[in-house]
């Protein structure tokens, strides 16, 4: 995609208008086999295909080093729009789209590697994928200190889009698990020896994400790859820069399914001739309160936010009432519709199962109200 006057903002990237028609463009060529990658537990090839000859992936890479140079705002759009067409789609990309703008933070602060990954990303193609989801604080993969570097022993789950991924960003416990332990945060290339993908992703929603399990057999991470360290069963250090660049694309997401579910149940309804009932306007007054908090969240924490509790909690509180809003609408577009959402055909029933899969993301609801209360 070539990038002209018209295109882009006062900082030179994309504008809201373009990422959001880039999503529609990825989400056309998604939508066609969304069922079928539901229904076989299949990867959404079709929409990575499309997201690599459009550079999706390469939204928040800043112009001068080859991407789309996207802010958070702008790509926040694009992913609830994707998701519209393509959940799976939409989840799986959020992995390494966060993870992307984690790299642009870490390089507005000197990372001596930050750019090289960014310049992966705009000019080859990496695709970035976490194991954040798996264990979270208090990792129980192993990291044992060798010379030049670690051995990394131990098993992720939930790590999406791996089938595609050139690198994952993980996170070992130096020496055994424990409150007295320190944490390595690292990234590691998937064709590193000792790495194994095992197929398990077999569940509920999302089933287009591929989000399979990696095993480390004393994989050996270079001491440089190691970008952070922090105490074990702490949300601090690159984890807090990750959850704060997750949260509002995560929202985005879920809020994104509901939109698609409540123009799928005003599409049903209007071709019965009855169209403009209160549960329509429901779903569409919940949608419009928490699009409003997301935004407002995003404008809160600013371009380049600060890795504190504050833009935590910010980010936390909305993506909370995001995904819980996306749940709730969605469960009233197939109470409107009635049996015919009950069928596997229905682009509702599988919305259902898909949107349920928010509140499992870090913070959980209930662990963004503990974090307000802290």
């Amino acid at each position: 995609m070539t990038l002209t006057p018209e295109m882009t903002t006062s900082t030179g990237g994309i504008t809201a208008d373009e990422a959001v028609a880039l999503a529609t463009t990825v989400g056309r060529a998604a939508a066609p086999h969304e069922a079928a990658h539901d229904r076989d537990g299949t990867f959404v090839t079709e929409a990575y295909a499309a997201m690599g000859e459009h550079g999706y992936l390469r939204l928040p890479v800043p112009v001068e080093l080859g991407g789309l140079g996207a802010g958070m705002r702008e790509v926040v759009l694009a992913q609830r729009e994707l998701a519209r067409w393509s959940g799976s789609a939409a989840l799986a990309s959020t992995m390494h789209l966060y993870l992307t703008f984690v790299q642009c933070w870490r390089r507005r602060r000197g990372a001596p590697d930050a750019e090289g990954v960014l310049r992966k990303v705009a000019g080859e193609g990496l695709v970035m994928a976490t194991s954040g989801g798996s264990d979270w604080v208090c990792p129980t993969t192993v990291a044992t200190e060798v010379e030049g570097g670690f051995r990394f022993r131990g098993r992720k789950e939930f790590c999406t889009q791996s089938p595609v991924a050139g690198v994952l960003s993980t996170s070992a416990t130096l020496g055994e698990p424990g409150p007295d332990a320190v944490v390595l945060h690292a990234g590691v290339p998937l064709s590193a020896p000792g790495v194994t993908l095992v197929e398990t992703w077999d569940t509920l929603g999302m089933r287009g994400t591929a989000s399979h399990s990696l095993v480390f057999d004393d994989v050996f991470v270079p001491a440089e790859k190691v970008v952070g360290r922090r105490p074990y069963g702490v949300l601090a250090g690159p984890l807090l820069v990750a959850a704060i660049h997750f949260a509002p694309l995560c929202g985005a997401v879920y809020l994104g399914v509901a939109d698609g579910a409540c123009a799928e149940a005003a599409r049903v309804l209007a071709g019965r001739g009855a169209g403009g009932s209160r549960q329509l306007g429901e779903m569409r007054a919940r949608l419009r309160v928490a699009w409003w908090a997301l935004h407002a969240s995003v404008d809160e924490i600013g371009p380049d936010p600060a890795a504190d509790d504050t833009a935590l909690a910010t980010v936390m509180t909305a993506k909370r009432h995001a995904v819980l809003e996306a749940r709730a609408v969605v469960d009233i577009a197939l109470e409107a519709v009635g049996g015919a959402a009950f069928f596997r055909t229905s682009p509702l029933e599988r919305a259902y199962r898909d949107v349920r899969g928010g509140p499992f993301h870090p913070l959980t609801p209930e662990a963004t109200l503990a974090l307000l209360d802290r």
